[in-house]
């Protein structure tokens, strides 16, 4: 088995799910006493948080790197970040280390691909939705067209993320929301809609959308520990 080493801690409460999802995978095809074998860096994600509002990628991507090779030293043999925002610096972390990356774009791509789909709708932080990193992978690397919710959806989708989510309060009200801008990425002709930040799994369920829902959180963590047991 190889060793996943893990970029988290934005937030943890997602940071959790993936080494959740990780364990589960690994004992589901190794047997009932099977578990991952894993390394966790896990940022004070209010230190992030604050650097991402302000704008710092140069500090962030210093940081990331500095984790990343943290966790190459430490014997790790594939790199996960556990965030979608943080994908932004993918190809620092990439040309930084020695071992694989394993995108979280391209799981969510491949998945989306083999149910037949090609329009899909993105929610996630206004860094996602709003700047290329992970759209122009999933147009340009996949071919999927991507339609992202109008500004005071994404305003709304923002919010709900970074003052909600990340401190693990599920709102009721917010889940409303959500499902409301879901319904009009389907009704501009979404096929599918991606859940592009490992938090909105926390909130929104399958029967919260008429079109089928790609978590990246799953989809991430579950092609993790198919390359982790891969021959």
């Amino acid at each position: 088995m190889r060793t996943i080493g893990l970029i988290g801690g934005m937030s943890w409460e997602s940071s959790a799910e993936y080494y959740r999802i990780l364990n589960q995978g690994v004992r589901d095809r190794l047997g009932p006493t099977a578990s991952a074998r894993c390394l966790l860096w896990s940022f004070d994600f209010s230190e992030i948080e604050a650097l991402q509002h302000r704008g710092e990628w140069e500090e962030l991507t210093a940081r990331l790197v500095d984790a990343a090779r943290k966790l190459e030293t430490a014997g790790a043999d594939i790199l996960v970040i556990c965030t979608n925002t943080m994908h932004r610096l993918a190809p620092a972390i990439e040309a930084a280390v020695q071992v694989p990356l394993l995108h979280i774009a391209d799981p969510t791509a491949e998945r989306i691909k083999a149910a037949g789909l090609r329009r899909v709708g993105l929610l996630g932080t206004a860094f996602t939705m709003e700047q290329d990193f992970l759209k122009g992978r999933l147009a340009g690397r996949h071919g999927l067209e991507v339609i992202v919710p109008n500004a005071q959806d994404r305003a709304t989708i923002h919010r709900v993320i970074y003052e909600e989510l990340v401190a693990g309060q599920i709102v009721p009200s917010s889940r409303d929301a959500y499902q409301a801008v879901i319904a009009r990425l389907v009704e501009a002709g979404a096929q599918a809609v991606i859940l592009g930040c490992t938090e909105i799994m926390l909130l929104v369920r399958p029967e919260d959308s008429a079109v089928s829902l790609f978590d990246t959180t799953a989809l991430h963590a579950q092609a993790a520990v198919r390359q982790a047991l891969a021959d």
